[in-house]
């Protein structure tokens, strides 16, 4: 039986994902969580082999709690599954200590099969990323600008860039607007732009967001 734990503040995926594992003989959602807080709070109670992790969460971001997560239950098997473009985040989720990475237009059958990749611990990635990666290696290029930004860093620019609002993000990321503020003028020189309209034309012009 796979033990599964689902990390989404959205009701209606957290109820789509439950009726596709519902549908397996060996799969089991033990729990689910909204939260970073909550997420920490059910492996202190329950024990699990796969946390199905969205990224974009209130509080911490899924990426900013992995190294944390993975103290805590080490042998926990962890796959990102999330809106964005696979080529924006998921080189940076497997670095952090994911076993894996999906996207949420993915066909629930290819969940299925990442689910349970991951559970026999080994890595997922699907076809597209892959040819991905090997494309970026084989071109032997620098780094894009975006690159260069930290986890935090990067989770306020997919904000600025998706045309939320300074307090809009700071609610969203539970932050002060001043430390909100902190981090866009770290973008701004690490990215050497100006505006949220240069930056929200360069994540449009790399697909970062839709």
């Amino acid at each position: 039986m796979i033990r599964t734990i689902i990390a989404d503040d959205h009701p209606l995926v957290r109820e789509g994902l439950k009726k596709i594992l519902k549908e397996e003989h060996d799969f089991q959602v033990v729990a689910e969580a909204v939260n970073s807080a909550e997420i920490f709070a059910l492996l202190a109670k329950y024990e699990a082999d796969v946390l199905l992790l969205d990224i974009n969460m209130p509080g911490r971001s899924g990426i900013d709690v992995l190294s944390e997560i993975h103290t805590i239950a080490p042998k926990l098997r962890i796959l990102i599954l999330t809106i964005h473009p696979e080529d924006s985040l998921a080189v940076r989720a497997l670095k952090a200590g994911a076993s894996g990475y999906i996207t949420k237009d993915a066909i629930p059958s290819e969940l299925v099969v990442a689910i349970r990749q991951v559970a026999e611990g080994h890595k997922y990635i699907s076809n597209k990323l892959a040819g991905q990666l090997a494309q970026s290696v084989q071109k032997n290029t620098g780094d894009l600008p975006h690159q260069s930004l930290s986890e935090r860093e990067y989770e306020v620019f997919i904000h600025i860039t998706s045309g939320k609002t300074l307090h809009e993000i700071s609610n969203d990321l539970s932050l002060s607007p001043a430390t909100i503020s902190t981090y866009r003028a770290r973008i701004m020189e690490k990215m050497n732009m100006h505006s949220n309209a240069e930056l929200m034309h360069y994540a449009l012009l790399n697909k970062l967001i839709e």
